[in-house]
């Protein structure tokens, strides 16, 4: 058994996994940070970070030669050990990096179940597992052939971007190739499939050898392309224990996992329930904590920081010592979160006792809320929603996506 430090690199091209940075130190091991220049003045936890080192570029957009060259100088000195993609649009280049040094984890072929829809969609098929029907962009009769034979509407995608980014509605065949013809020679970075109505769930879990110690199912109480399209607020909250819903999710929930091929670490998988049918079909998944303050909302729920968690089963890996999950509780919490027309929003008159977090971002506005009675959740999380609309909320249009990863 080898209890002795180990060096992660980790990566990530947005300010998060702080929690995940201080506990991968507080464990013994040598921690570097490799991020975006543009977040040089962030408030990193560099007591806790060995070295932290900034790539240009715009966006995601690295250049990944440089970024090998650079890690490799660093493994002159220093024996790497694990490389760490802390978001989504971190995958490509973890995987990348440890494909060329021959460093063990996830690799590239794995890394595209979690990062391109498509592959996605083929492997969910492939496993059995219940889908949206789809079609690649390549060819024109696969095309034709699935706006044949799936009624609309249908939803284009993109392959790579992450949550509901750059999705487009189509209600028709005509209006599906116009859209497919502006997209000119990025239409193979798309896939069409149906759009399915219903509820959107999140299943979020911790991996440990393949197997799913620990999952909390919640519902997105306005989905992610209602909000990304149309503006609101978002919310979301986790379900009732052992109900029939987050039995069935959990269920279909180890089957990517197995599936799919993750073998340990955090996952963010999207679910939803079709209205139409009162079926689980699969939305997507990422191998990674799930963003938008999801994963404090989990920790009020259940006393698991999935950040701190994560970091302790990669140090167990490396590390060839055992990972022990703590102890679970079962309790409720909810998120409520909004762009904000303030800079820095008062939110001192949210002071029921529930409230156990106030985002801290700017031009944001949202809490997070826990009791032991999940009625007492989702009736804070409704009137704090219209409390917002009135007195914080703006839209802001989705950009345009222009750059495709």
């Amino acid at each position: 058994m080898n209890k002795s430090p180990k060096t992660f690199v980790c990566i990530s091209n947005y300010f998060k996994g702080a929690d995940f940075l201080i506990n991968l130190k507080k464990l013994g091991n040598k921690v570097y940070l490799v991020t975006s220049e543009k977040l040089r003045d962030k408030s990193w936890p560099v007591q806790f970070i060995d070295e932290i080192y900034f790539m240009e570029g715009q966006d995601v957009e690295w250049n990944l030669e440089h970024l090998l060259l650079g890690v490799s100088n660093l493994m002159k000195n220093n024996k790497i050990d694990a490389i760490i993609a802390l978001d989504d649009f971190d995958v490509e280049k973890a995987t990348y990096l440890r494909e060329n040094l021959r460093i063990d984890g996830m690799g590239q072929t794995t890394g595209r179940y979690f990062r391109d829809k498509l592959a996605m969609r083929m492997r969910a098929k492939s496993c059995g597992i219940s889908n949206p029907q789809f079609s690649s962009l390549f060819n024109d009769d696969d095309i034709n052939t699935f706006a044949d034979a799936v009624a609309p509407p249908w939803v284009l995608k993109p392959r790579s971007e992450a949550s509901a980014s750059g999705i487009i509605k189509v209600y028709d065949k005509e209006s599906l190739w116009m859209h497919i013809n502006e997209l000119g020679n990025n239409r193979f970075k798309y896939l069409v499939e149906q759009f399915r109505p219903g509820s959107v769930y999140h299943c979020d879990s911790l991996i440990v050898d393949g197997k799913v110690l620990f999952s909390i199912t919640s519902k997105y109480l306005a989905t992610p392309m209602e909000i990304s399209q149309g503006g609101g607020i978002f919310r979301s909250a986790n379900i009732t224990y052992n109900s029939e819903d987050d039995k069935a999710i959990k269920k279909i929930n180890e089957q990517v996992i197995k599936g799919f091929g993750l073998k340990h670490g955090a996952a963010h998988s999207e679910y939803i329930k079709c209205s139409e049918d009162d079926k689980i079909y699969f939305l997507e998944t990422s191998s990674r904590v799930g963003g938008a303050h999801l994963a404090e909302m989990i920790a009020a729920a259940s006393d698991i920081n999935l950040w701190e968690e994560w970091a302790s089963i990669e140090n167990a890996l490396v590390k060839d010592i055992d990972y022990k999950l703590p102890k679970v509780r079962k309790d409720y919490a909810g998120i409520v979160l909004t762009l904000s027309k303030f800079e820095h929003p008062d939110l001192s008159s949210f002071a029921d006792q529930e409230v156990c977090f106030k985002v801290p971002l700017e031009y944001h506005a949202g809490l997070i809320v826990k009791s032991e009675k999940q009625d007492r959740v989702l009736q804070l999380l409704d009137d704090y929603a219209d409390r917002l609309v009135k007195d914080f909320a703006t839209v802001v249009p989705q950009a345009e996506v222009k750059n495709l990863h």
